[in-house]
């Protein structure tokens, strides 16, 4: 356990000195208390104390590692979406640094699908049990005007709000060792609940369920300008910046 333990601890570390040159943060959990939350079809097939990052990419990582990412990277695919591009090396990188060490890292993105085309992993519920952001859904909500209505969740951020994304899971598949169970700071009141999946289903285009807990950090305009962009057009637009030198 000691030796778990002090593996653990350095992993930790290193993940600390990524995230301050790349904006990227990860969280810590057990795949038991993932799959715990999960139907059997998202279960994930490792032993419940294997150990796992849940990543979330901060407003800075735009700025901090995208935007030059872009601009010096001019081999990028059009075939993938540019931002996917980016996060998939970042935790390449990471992986093959881990790997000088023995360990053996399993990559689920935010993005990668299944055979069926539904999620490999469930990110607002891996976000969740890790602690790093409380995912609000119906069911946790008494509201008799929603009985019959289908409405997604959506996860806040203690600092961040809204404004944030998921990028996915790191599994540590040869290091277990039962970790603390987290609770994400749940800081709404029913109102504030009942408006935030609101705005999230029905005006998640104008952003404003992202400012809900009144986040501390945001998107810049230049990062809002790209999520508000259709996927298809993006490639223009990095073009765009990427031609008139902004970074």
């Amino acid at each position: 356990m000691h030796d778990e333990l002090t593996k653990f601890t350095k992993i930790v570390e290193t993940l600390k000195e990524h995230e301050k040159h790349t904006g990227l943060e990860y969280y810590p959990f057990n795949i038991g208390n993932y799959n715990e939350q999960v139907s059997t079809f998202f279960q994930l097939n490792y032993p419940k104390d294997t150990v796992a990052f849940c990543v979330l990419s901060s407003p800075s990582w735009f700025e901090t590692i995208f935007l030059p990412y872009i601009k010096h990277n001019k081999f990028l695919s059009g075939n993938q979406d540019p931002l996917d591009q980016c996060i998939s090396s970042l935790f390449i990188e990471l992986k093959d640094q881990f790997a000088q060490d023995s360990y053996e890292i399993d990559v689920i993105h935010d993005f990668d699908m299944g055979p069926t085309r539904k999620p490999k992993v469930l990110v607002q519920t891996a976000g969740h049990v890790s602690g790093a952001a409380y995912y609000y859904q119906k069911k946790d909500v008494d509201y008799p005007d929603w009985k019959d209505k289908k409405l997604y969740g959506v996860s806040i951020h203690p600092v961040y709000g809204g404004w944030f994304s998921f990028r996915g899971v790191l599994i540590f598949r040869n290091l277990q060792m039962q970790l603390e169970k987290k609770i994400p700071e749940d800081n709404l009141n029913h109102e504030q609940k009942v408006n935030l999946l609101e705005l999230y289903n029905y005006k998640w285009k104008d952003f404003q369920y992202r400012n809900v807990n009144s986040p501390k950090e945001k998107y810049s305009e230049k990062q809002q300008e790209y999520f508000i962009t259709k996927p298809s057009d993006r490639w223009t637009l990095i073009n765009s910046w990427n031609n008139s030198n902004i970074s």
